[in-house]
């Protein structure tokens, strides 16, 4: 079957089907395989639990709604979504069996289902949005597109949507009144005054408009049309042709509010539980793993050359406040550590100073750092004064990295830039990066980097002297 725009929804209740057959045929897996002993509660009740498992899943979607079927999501969203949506059914699948009082008697039954829908249904969603993006290619599932407006902010969403089929996007061309644009466009379709005939003669689902403010006239015009023959319509702000990046729209009771960047971390919960996380994590690392790292690590530095082995150095921190930062002494005392950043073959160093730099094992002692509330796990790398005084004056968006906790590890390092920064494009380059992370911020993308970490770890970096 095919579905064209008038069956399009159809797509997105087969999905909510598919959820419901892994989520039914998962729980009737795995209360077959750990038998009587962990199901019999179940089996004297199977037909309401049933019933109950499938309203909590249509309760949870209230949470977590369908996205997999929008024109763009990323997989690393779609990982994220499935964890919370089954997270979410799941407590209350477990908060309704205790008022029935069998959520005690199948507590192995409900941690051994979760971790299987947790994994299955994953690999569900990340199976049909694939598949969609392959139906997609093939020309189906599309949404006819005009764009109206010519300029910067017209060709930019133009050559967005064409990057890829898989977004379903049908561009059939542009409206504009400079005449002259005629030939260098990819697909000239008329002037502004003509969009209304085509739209209506080609079924048009989605009309898009980059026209300045000054055509009010125009815009208005176009918007109640749209309105009026139910085709929705975008507006591109033209902002956007001094500000490339996306705006966030926020409301002061009537009033819109465009603001620079989304933070994730602003939210109380967020910021909550990546504190939450960095306490449990750093107290797990410096209980298990730091006190025989302290000991064998402090004696090779010990070996190697005198002087202590914690080195402490004033960093950037917080709101651009002052911290100081813990590490293993990777080099020989010396008068130029807090103006001269380390290079390749540096003379400086040791050779377990070398070793512990290329294994990231140097940063252990940060976990300090953590627990002390000046650091978290992952987040943008603490710079020394001198390079925060020097970049902040060269790179716009230097001091935006200090809007949240510096990190032991960060997206910019697990990305390739990591070590000596020899050029002004490297230090925005490694900028640029950390502002993605903060705008980009999600428990499951800090669990990445630390993941990537731990891997550099084993591998060693290049990078990293």
């Amino acid at each position: 079957m095919k579905f064209g725009k008038k069956h399009g929804y159809l797509i997105h209740w087969l999905m909510g089907v598919g959820d419901l057959v892994v989520l039914n045929s998962l729980f009737f897996i795995v209360y077959s395989l750990l038998g009587p002993y962990y199901t019999e509660a179940i089996t004297s009740n199977l037909r309401e639990i049933i019933l109950l498992l499938n309203f909590c899943y249509f309760f949870a979607l209230y949470f977590v709604p369908l996205q997999i079927h929008m024109s763009i999501v990323f997989i690393e969203k779609i990982v994220q979504r499935a964890f919370l949506l089954v997270t979410t059914l799941i407590f209350l699948f477990s908060t309704c069996l205790v008022f029935l009082n069998v959520g005690d008697v199948l507590a192995t039954f409900i941690v051994v289902f979760y971790i299987s829908l947790l994994l299955f249904f994953t690999l569900w969603r990340v199976f049909v949005r694939l598949t969609l993006k392959a139906y997609r290619r093939r020309g189906y599932n599309f949404k006819r597109i005009i764009i109206v407006g010519a300029g910067k902010n017209g060709m930019d969403i133009y050559r967005v949507m064409k990057d890829d089929l898989a977004y379903g996007f049908n561009v059939m061309g542009f409206f504009d009144d400079n005449i002259a644009l005629k030939d260098a466009l990819p697909n000239y379709l008329g002037m502004t005054d003509q969009v209304e005939n085509f739209a209506l003669m080609n079924d048009v689902d989605e009309i898009y408009c980059t026209l300045p403010g000054t055509h009010d006239d125009k815009i208005l015009r176009l918007l109640n049309f749209s309105e009026k023959h139910m085709i929705r319509f975008y507006i591109v702000p033209e902002s956007y042709r001094n500000i490339k990046k996306g705006l966030i729209m926020e409301v002061m009771e009537s009033v819109p509010l465009l603001t620079i960047r989304r933070e994730p971390l602003q939210a109380a919960y967020n910021r909550a539980l990546k504190r939450g996380f960095d306490i449990v994590f750093s107290i797990g690392v410096l209980l298990l793993v730091y006190p025989f790292l302290y000991l064998i690590v402090g004696f090779l530095i010990k070996l190697s050359s005198p002087g202590p082995i914690i080195f402490k150095q004033k960093r950037t921190g917080l709101y651009g406040q002052e911290f100081e930062c813990y590490k293993f002494r990777t080099m020989r005392v010396n008068d130029k550590a807090d103006v001269q950043q380390a290079v390749k073959n540096d003379p400086r160093k040791t050779r377990i100073g070398d070793f512990l730099r290329r294994t990231n094992l140097d940063e252990f002692p940060q976990f300090i750092n953590v627990l002390k509330g000046n650091m978290s796990v992952v987040g943008p790398r603490p710079h020394m004064l001198k390079h925060t005084e020097q970049y902040s004056a060269l790179i716009d968006k230097y001091m935006v990295r200090h809007l949240v906790k510096p990190g032991i590890t960060g997206w910019s390092q697990v990305t390739g830039y990591r070590g000596e920064t020899r050029t002004l494009e490297q230090m925005e380059g490694r900028v640029k990066r950390d502002v993605w992370y903060i705008e980009n911020w999600s428990f499951f993308l800090d669990l990445k980097i630390i993941i990537v970490t731990v891997l550099n770890i084993f591998r060693g970096e290049k990078n990293a002297y």
